[in-house]
């Protein structure tokens, strides 16, 4: 009995950090950095200039989701008072979107008491927003968001999630 009661414990522990693993896995992974040396105070007016879609996927590599992704950074930047120009802007807004795929690892219960790791694919979005000064052609600050999916439509569902995130974190604390 005490030889089940370990098993069943053991078990118990690995389907709780496979749980936690999965829980950390998607969930959406933002970092930024900037160049610390710049006044983010000047800016005050954005273009969206370029934004490239380098999926392999069909559902995350059309111009509707390059439309989808400009449109929730104008949202954003806007909320972040800064103020949308089709001419000459403070800020020239780059994006880029890829994905590529990947194995996860899930411990499952196996036979007599045991447990097994299962490899199960997915995909992995990474979308990166850039921030120019035109006036120095430099890059200035940058956002990266990545999410982790089984299907490249699950991410598609997340962009607005991911382009808000990012934008959230504009501008940088000093």
């Amino acid at each position: 009995m005490n030889e089940r009661f370990c098993t069943s414990r053991v078990l118990a522990m690995a389907c709780s950090l496979t749980l936690t693993w999965a829980a950390a896995a998607s969930a959406q992974k933002v970092t930024t950095e900037f160049d610390d040396t710049v006044d983010f105070g000047k800016f005050k007016t954005f273009a969206v200039r370029d934004g490239q879609m380098n999926s392999a996927a069909p559902a995350l590599n059309s111009d509707l989701t390059k439309k989808r992704i400009t449109t929730a950074i104008e949202r954003g930047m806007t909320a972040r008072g800064l103020t949308k120009t089709d001419g000459p802007s403070d800020l020239n807004v780059f994006f880029t979107l890829g994905s590529s795929g990947v194995l996860k690892c899930e411990v499952v219960p196996g036979r007599r008491g045991g447990a097994r790791v299962v490899r199960l694919p997915g995909t992995e979005g990474t979308l990166v927003i850039g921030l120019r000064d035109p006036a120095t052609r430099s890059l200035v600050w940058r956002g990266i968001a990545s999410e982790d999916k089984a299907e490249p439509v699950d991410i598609l569902k997340k962009l607005d999630d991911m382009v808000r995130k990012i934008v959230d974190k504009y501008p940088p604390k000093k």
